[in-house]
């Protein structure tokens, strides 16, 4: 089963990149309300501690996507999700 995540808004690149590795990606921005449904979200890491996400909304990891490149993303996330 294809793991899902949940990338904010202005990742576009990052978002297409996952969704061509294999993930099932979607826009942080529709999925605020079900956030426990992801088994990750990639954050821009404009606000370190984007709508609260870090530390009281979910315990599912949070990947802050500030000075990485898509293929860093990845490799974390493959890393947390194994």
């Amino acid at each position: 089963m294809k793991k899902k995540i949940a990338v904010e808004e202005g990742l576009k690149n990052m978002r297409d990149f996952l969704s061509s590795r294999g993930y099932d990606v979607e826009s942080l921005s529709k999925s605020i309300n079900n956030i426990d449904n992801y088994d990750a979200i990639v954050v821009s890491g404009q606000d370190s501690n984007f709508m609260g996400i870090h530390d009281s909304i979910t315990k599912k990891p949070v990947i802050d996507a500030t000075g990485k490149s898509p293929q860093d993303v990845y490799n974390q996330l493959k890393g947390l999700l194994k």
